[in-house]
């Protein structure tokens, strides 16, 4: 693959959202679809759909046969961004360097916005468009997004999160809502790559364990970022955790700590693709990449 192969897959990605939630201009609920597009096309790394076009790939795929489930989980990771923004949840007015969607279009047409996003995610998935796929890849596919997206993944690691919020919790109450809230989607995208692709159950293994250790280092790198960034680096405010007084890696390990269990994850993350060989490489820079971001 060749050293642009980011920029090559997120224009394909950002060309199926924008045709997937096109302007209604005139539309008594315009304002809603402005909302998802305020959102859904406002930037961000697309790490997720990524993955899920990369692992297509690496299993023997057509990447671009991928791009429904692509754009289906970016869709889902974009309503949870939404409703994590809003002020029963965490309260925050930036989101990617700008004000966030309720602070634009007002809570209520933000949480409709979350809402709509997520049920455009699975008719995106089952869409004509969907149908170069096997039907028993497509049905796979889709349960695993479904799966990921709800109580016993993100949805189930965001209520961990927010009954913790106050409360010093344990390393392992941590990690599982790590691995719930953010790792879940990621993940799913590996693996529903590895399904479209029509990989073997080695190599859905490996790209889990490639999924797994990349989540919990990203996540463990943002939470080091909460308290090392600023604010123009990350679109966002900083030291928002330790403000809702929340329990972090960085809290409970320290800051060398954290930052040593980032890249030993990273380390492992790189290790797990060996089954794809150098064809991996892609994956192996992008998980070194992301844990020494700055953004």
């Amino acid at each position: 693959m060749s050293e642009d192969w980011q920029a090559q897959y997120r224009a394909k990605i950002e060309q199926a959202l924008e045709q997937a939630v096109p302007s209604v201009g005139g539309e008594l609920y315009a304002g809603v679809i402005d909302a998802m597009r305020y959102s859904l096309l406002g930037g961000g790394k697309r790490i997720r759909p990524l993955l899920v076009m990369e692992f297509c790939r690496l299993c023997g795929g057509n990447p671009e046969d991928a791009l429904p489930w692509a754009c289906a989980l970016e869709m889902i990771h974009t309503y949870s961004l939404i409703h994590d923004d809003l002020p029963c949840m965490d309260d925050d007015d930036m989101r990617r360097g700008r004000a966030s969607c309720h602070k634009v279009y007002g809570e209520a047409t933000a949480l409709l916005a979350g809402d709509a996003l997520l049920t455009l995610a699975f008719e995106t998935a089952c869409s004509p468009s969907a149908g170069s796929v096997p039907a028993e890849r497509a049905l796979a596919a889709s349960w695993e997004l479904a799966r990921a997206a709800g109580v016993n993944g993100m949805v189930g690691g965001q209520q961990i999160d927010l009954v913790s919020e106050g409360r010093a919790v344990p390393l392992e109450v941590l990690q599982k809502m790590d691995a719930c809230k953010t790792g879940a989607l990621i993940r799913a995208a590996a693996a529903m790559g590895c399904i479209l692709g029509g990989g073997t159950e080695d190599q859905r293994r490996s790209a889990d364990e490639y999924a797994s250790s990349l989540g919990l280092a990203f996540q463990i790198v943002d939470d080091i970022l909460d308290v090392t960034g600023t604010e123009e680096q990350l679109g966002k405010p900083v030291h928002s955790d330790q403000e809702h007084d929340k329990s972090t890696y960085v809290a409970l390990l320290g800051l060398e700590e954290a930052q040593r269990e980032a890249s030993r994850l990273t380390q492992r993350a790189v290790a797990a693709l060996e089954i794809f060989g150098t064809e991996a490489d892609s994956l192996r820079a992008l998980a070194v990449r992301l844990a020494d971001r700055k953004s």
